[in-house]
């Protein structure tokens, strides 16, 4: 019986600190690596494949793409760096000892919180194109898109050393037992990070898109009857271009499933872990990594460039000397 303990412990020769091993059924564990591989691999592929299109063709280096590009870093790290953690967390030990497990952890923070940050950022690009259409070339350009990208990697990368500054200073003050990988955040910096990461850009996302959602109808109703300028201001409205309200439309839907997608784990900072099964529990952590896949499925089925992108790259095409300069429009 002591022999069948030891097998059990991540740690055998520490039988009073060790943790014990996860009890997942071997055909649970199979399973769960075949499916998180294959979304691992999906993931890190289509967004390697945006990173490319908007990083190679010049045509493609605009305020919105470049916003898109930064999600698409952060999805590539999801899946190149976040499933598997999660993934070796869920089906053995943690043996890369307390200080990997406090920069996994905060890795995992910066991506997270950068990935709202472009959320917002796309809302108020789309905001100001749709809304403002005159005074968007002089407002958002792409050094201004770029500047916003690199604070909002750095605000996240502040944000997270602050949030997890016990962890840090601390590693593995947390862990019950060797072999475990935990994080936890005192009240404060919980409540502090609620409303930073979740309640306040999802109010931001949410009214800027229904003013967005309100702007465009009115357009296309003005364009579809042909209604002839009568104020100055419906003028305006009556020149924004139809590709601006199918960006809208697209990014839209991007930030609708973004909602689907991160909601069920935040609310779970507000109801506590205590409170719901481990079920649901995997399942919002898995639906929230799983949304940096289908970002890049997204853009294949409502931007066409994205679709000529990757067949000029998978047909290695892009190392002709002159396609950099493809017009893929």
């Amino acid at each position: 019986m002591e022999t069948q303990d030891k097998v059990e412990l991540c740690f055998p020769e520490l039988v009073n600190t060790s943790c014990k091993r996860p009890t997942l059924h071997w055909s649970e564990a199979v399973l769960l690596n075949i499916v998180l591989s294959s979304i691992s691999l999906i993931t890190v592929a289509l967004n390697l494949l945006v990173i490319i299109s908007v990083s190679h063709f010049r045509w493609l280096h605009t305020p919105t793409n470049i916003l898109l590009l930064s999600l698409a870093v952060s999805d590539l790290l999801v899946g190149f760096l976040l499933m598997p953690g999660e993934f070796f967390l869920r089906t053995t030990c943690w043996f890369l000892g307390d200080l990997v497990c406090c920069l996994y952890n905060n890795v995992s923070f910066i991506i997270t919180s950068a990935s709202v940050g472009d959320m917002v950022l796309i809302s108020i690009d789309r905001y100001v194109a749709i809304c403002d259409p005159l005074h968007y070339p002089t407002r958002i350009t792409v050094p201004r898109a770029k500047l916003c990208v690199c604070m909002c990697w750095l605000c996240s990368v502040l944000f997270s050393g602050l949030i997890l500054m016990d962890g840090l200073t601390h590693p593995g003050r947390y862990n019950s037992c060797h072999g475990e990988c935990v994080i936890v955040i005192n009240p404060i910096s919980g409540v502090v990070d609620l409303v930073l990461t979740f309640i306040f850009p999802i109010t931001v996302i949410i009214v800027l898109y229904m003013r967005v959602f309100v702007v465009a109808v009115s357009q296309a109703r003005a364009m579809r009857s042909h209604v002839t300028g009568v104020t100055l201001q419906l003028s305006v409205t009556l020149t924004t271009k139809k590709s601006e309200l199918k960006a809208a439309r697209t990014l839209g839907v991007l930030v609708v499933v973004y909602l689907i997608c991160f909601c069920p784990y935040y609310c779970l900072s507000v109801a506590g872990d205590d409170s719901l099964s481990s079920t649901f529990t995997s399942f919002a952590l898995y639906l929230f990594y799983f949304n940096s896949c289908l970002n890049p499925v997204i853009y294949a089925l409502f931007y066409p460039w994205f679709r000529k992108a990757i067949k000029l790259i998978v047909f290695l095409q892009i190392l002709q000397p002159s396609s950099r300069e493809a017009n893929i429009l």
